[in-house]
């Protein structure tokens, strides 16, 4: 009986998360008539794909897909290296003041970024980065959070491999490349996924960032094309908001196993 009763909260839960999915893609190609019936229409029955079509041709979708793509790609391996770098030296190299710089990076994470968009946009629109691909990529080039995740991974490393392969003669940047990262390997791919969600998702810096069409990513997209649709045309708003999902949920679906092997190898160990 309590096995059932797991059962049936785990199905219940995990019903929550997957109902209001399965009606984002539902509506996605349903005809407007059958979005707005009443009682609701589950299963839709003639599939609209034209929805995705309309989506694509009332608002510039193949610019915002390569803005998105330049900007995730670029970000995200920006992001690696800082944030793998950073987390090195936090962990193996000794120098003055170390903690008070960790605590100070940590204090980054409970400081909401709202806070910092007035002074980042000033400093951007100084260097002259007002809609380019510089304003969207390099004031999120940090990520506190991602080091430390890599940290406390590489807090947990067996120090005495690293110890030898130093009286061997190999340097830091060696060690790195060659036995941290590989060794980290299910952590770095999950700060990674992490990442890369966080920049695909960002809305508030490029709706502040960007002032042409040309230049906005995904997220500004589906704005855009709720603009050009209003409220009569919510089949091709849910095949917009499914074409920018899409990517990030099979990136998921493929990456899960590492993101859990990341978590349970170490990760949160002080």
């Amino acid at each position: 009986m309590r096995r059932i009763l797991l059962y049936a909260a785990l199905v219940l839960i995990a019903a929550v998360f997957i109902m209001p999915l399965y009606w984002l893609f539902s509506s996605a190609v349903k005809p407007s008539g059958e979005i707005y019936r009443f009682p609701l229409q589950w299963i839709p029955r003639h599939l609209h794909w034209s929805n995705f079509t309309n989506a694509w041709h009332d608002a510039p979708f193949g610019s915002f897909f390569i803005n998105s793509i330049v900007v995730t790609l670029i970000g995200t391996a920006i992001k690696m290296v800082l944030a793998t770098g950073s987390a090195y030296a936090f962990t193996f190299l000794p120098f003055p003041f170390k903690r008070v710089f960790f605590a100070l990076i940590l204090g980054t994470l409970m400081t909401p970024g709202t806070i910092t968009l007035l002074t980042n946009y000033l400093t951007a629109s100084d260097l002259g980065w007002v809609d380019t691909y510089a304003g969207l990529i390099v004031p999120g080039a940090g990520s506190a959070f991602g080091m430390f995740l890599l940290r406390q991974q590489m807090k947990s490393l067996p120090r005495e491999v690293f110890e030898a392969a130093q009286m061997d003669g190999a340097g830091h940047l060696r060690i790195l490349v060659r036995m941290v990262i590989p060794m980290s390997r299910p952590m770095m791919i999950t700060v990674t996924l992490i990442s890369v969600i966080e920049v695909w998702n960002d809305f508030i810096w490029p709706l502040i960032i960007t002032t042409t069409t040309q230049m906005r990513t995904l997220p500004i997209g589906l704005l855009y094309l709720k603009s050009q649709e209003g409220y009569n045309d919510w089949g091709a708003i849910m095949a917009g908001t499914v074409m920018v999902a899409a990517p990030m949920l099979i990136l998921f679906l493929l990456a899960q196993r590492y993101i859990v092997a990341g978590f349970s190898g170490g990760a949160v160990k002080g």
